[in-house]
């Protein structure tokens, strides 16, 4: 309750409170530091605005309308200077100017009649109840002690009686305390320092001029004199204004200026508003009361996050390490395999060797004994082994054919490790959003069925209700997975039928929340769709039917493809020249010959870019790189036929070319280490090429419609790496 009982100016207790017009308090004194002056004509919050501060209340010489020996009520004028003796000097009253109040706490201004602050009620039920709080606080601040008088507070040893209490600080100081701790200068210059209040002996406080009585008790309060009209002292207020809101006094009535306005008895209206304040104040106890048991419950919430944090934490630690302690199994599998590969490659080269070795010493020791028999001179002694020596070489050459100087084995391994779908899906490893939804990567299920209707998890499953349609499929989320544009859905039947089920029913929509088309018939409860479109979002359902009829949807699954193309070269469809390595992202080729190798991605819709980096770059050839049909020619150069679209490059200039039309010929090639970007853009059917990520030329091709797939061609001097899994560069503008 203190801050109820403080001054918002001051910070001090209210002494003699005026009730402002905004009904909030301020005390007199106060009240009289805060008035300015302002010309006739101009506002008081244009003064204000001139001011150095709002309220520059504790500055006592700065501006006071009143005199040292005014009560406080009488006539007021600015008083701004001081005589040498440090007697206040007040200057005449300027008829041009006017006075005015601006509350502390709302800034509320309010111009001053001619009665000056004695037009403001003084708050007399405030002042009572600081009074009672003054009191009882006496009885109450001070440390118990032997003497009746209150000791410094602050004394390090034998404390000595206190000199001044400070009202801001509540403490008691003697006066070398005071002087050490509390000087009246800098920011404590503002602190009010007052006598301090003396226990009586009986044990009551003597503040207020009120004795206490046996048992602690206090005596009860003298009456107050009764309050009394504003504009007419002498008389005690009776009635009640209901339309200014104030008690008022019969001349008010009879003279004033309430003489037609609607008044009622002030004991009634007393009574009724205490009876008001009294259900706002049950209400506003309610919500305390409710406020209450919200901070403990916060209070207990902390305590949980605390605890459910570290579980949780450990939680996730123990998924991903288990996590990774399965890939170092299956990474030591791969390996095993791997020196298994190696191991077998060994030994068929090293038994090839040590064979091929055998073979080469006796022929070369064959060979040897020839020449010795071809030097001898003897006739009969040379035809009788020339035949058998005839045959045997023959024989020996005959053993050194195309296949016996070949390698059984070669030295790259026939195994490829794939791991962009994996990296991919533990890119986009996350924490589940809501409870009652399930999720996966780019996958999760909504709670509204395909029908519209909401259906409720089934609860009887594997009861039989007899001869009827199927019952809704369950999609078995833990086994769907996307990749790029394609989705494998996964499905179970919750409860069976007494008829078996005959088949499935595989609908989705055109990733727009169109109509629903059916994608899949059959027996089969695994599908994969191909051809979706990128950074797309699906609606899929499935129904079961027999020979009774077809049954309700599954729930909706949302099926949300990648925002990007991830692809690499496909080596099923590329030119038999094409020499591919770094899991198919990096092409070479055999032949001085162009040759055509596509992508494994196909677009039909939206926006894609890719990228194919120069890793060499010999004798200056002229790689094409573009988009094409399927079943576009591979051993030629791309562009030559109407299925593809490229832009050739040498290391000094490009062209555009499809069709076999040369087209937009533009300065600059390529290098080693260069870039070339191809975006193509199917919301606006067009085709842009780029060079280091500038655009290179002008929009290569127009009005493109269909499906296309990446292309490049090249020869042998060339090797290009393909980067994907790439957004729109920012100074690309799509």
């Amino acid at each position: 309750m203190e801050e109820e009982l403080k001054c918002p100016v001051c910070g001090s207790l209210f002494k003699e409170p005026l009730l402002l017009p905004c009904s909030h308090n301020v005390c007199l004194s106060c009240a009289r530091n805060i008035t300015v002056q302002t010309p006739e004509g101009e506002t008081p919050v244009q003064s204000r605005a001139s001011a150095s501060s709002d309220y520059d209340y504790l500055d006592m010489d700065k501006m006071s309308l009143y005199s040292e020996t005014d009560s406080g009520y009488g006539s007021y004028t600015p008083c701004q200077l001081k005589s040498p003796n440090g007697v206040r000097v007040f200057p005449p009253v300027n008829p041009h100017r006017h006075c005015s109040l601006t509350c502390p706490l709302c800034h509320r201004s309010v111009s001053l009649d001619e009665r000056g602050l004695r037009g403001f009620p003084r708050n007399r039920l405030l002042e009572a109840i600081v009074a009672r709080y003054q009191q009882s606080r006496a009885g109450s601040a001070s440390a118990p002690s032997s003497s009746n008088a209150v000791k410094c507070q602050l004394c390090d040893r034998n404390p000595v009686d206190a000199a001044v209490m400070c009202e801001q600080c509540d403490v008691f100081y003697c006066n070398a305390c005071q002087q050490r701790c509390h000087p009246s200068r800098g920011p404590l210059a503002k602190h009010r320092l007052v006598p301090p209040r003396v226990k009586p002996a009986g044990g009551g406080a003597a503040s207020g001029g009120a004795s206490g009585g046996s048992g602690g008790q206090q005596p009860p309060a003298t009456a107050r004199k009764p309050a009394t009209c504003v504009d007419h002292e002498a008389e005690n207020f009776g009635m009640y204004c209901y339309s200014c809101k104030c008690p008022v006094c019969m001349k008010c009535l009879d003279e004033g200026k309430h003489v037609k306005h609607d008044v009622k008895p002030l004991a009634v209206m007393w009574k009724q508003h205490k009876c008001q304040l009294s259900q706002a104040l049950n209400g506003v106890s309610d919500k305390a009361k409710d406020a209450k048991e919200f901070l403990v419950q916060l209070k207990n919430m902390l305590q949980q996050i605390q605890e459910n944090g570290v579980e949780f934490e450990a939680c996730v630690v123990a998924q991903c390490d288990s996590l990774i302690e399965a890939l170092t199994r299956q990474k030591v599998k791969l390996l095993t395999k791997v020196n298994k590969e190696k191991e077998y490659k060994l030994k068929v080269v090293r038994d090839q060797i040590t064979h091929c070795t055998m073979k080469l010493r006796q022929t070369t020791g064959m060979m040897e004994y020839c020449l010795e028999v071809l030097k001898e001179n003897d006739p009969s002694g040379f035809l009788q082994i020339s035949d058998a020596l005839i045959k045997r070489v023959t024989s020996s050459q005959d053993q050194w054919v195309k296949g016996a100087l070949e390698p059984k084995v070669g030295p790259e391994f026939d195994l490829t490790l794939t791991t962009d779908s994996l990296l991919q899906t533990i890119l986009l490893l996350d924490f589940c959003q809501g409870k009652d939804v399930q999720e996966i990567p780019l996958l999760k299920q909504k709670q509204a069925s395909g029908s519209g209707e909401a259906e409720m998890e089934t609860e009887n499953e594997g009861v039989d209700s007899g001869p009827s349609v199927p019952a809704a499929p369950l999609l078995q989320l833990e086994k769907c997975c996307t990749r790029n544009n394609s989705a494998t859905l996964a499905w179970r039947v919750i409860a069976q039928s007494v008829n078996l089920i005959e088949g499935y029913i595989l609908e989705l929509d055109d990733g727009n929340g169109g109509q629903y088309r059916e994608v899949y018939v059959g027996k089969e409860t695994v599908c994969t769709v191909d051809g979706l479109h990128f950074n797309s979002s699906y609606n899929a359902r499935v129904k079961a039917y027999n020979a009774i009829g077809v049954g309700p949807y599954s729930k909706t699954v949302v099926l949300k493809t990648s925002d990007v193309a991830w692809f690499t070269f496909d080596p099923t469809t590329a030119h038999r020249d094409i020499v591919l390595s770094n899991e198919n992202q990096t092409v070479s080729c055999n032949s001085y010959d162009d040759r055509v190798v596509l992508g494994t991605a196909a677009f039909s819709k939206g926006t894609h870019y890719w990228e194919i980096s120069i890793d060499r770059y010999d004798n200056h050839p002229d790689p094409a790189f573009g988009v094409a049909r399927i079943n576009t020619m591979k051993d030629m150069m791309l562009g030559k036929d109407d299925k593809a679209w490229a832009m050739y490059v040498d290391n000094n200039r490009s062209w555009f070319m499809h069709n076999n039309s040369h087209t937009n010929r533009a300065e600059g090639g390529i290098t080693k280490g260069a870039t070339v970007g191809v975006l193509l853009d199917l919301t606006k059917h067009t085709l842009t090429f780029y060079i280091n990520k500038e655009q290179h030329g002008p929009t290569a091709f127009e009005s493109m419609e269909g499906v296309f797939v990446p292309a490049v061609s090249l020869n042998r001097n060339v090797q290009v790496t393909l980067l994907t899994g790439l957004e729109v560069p920012k100074n690309i503008k799509p």
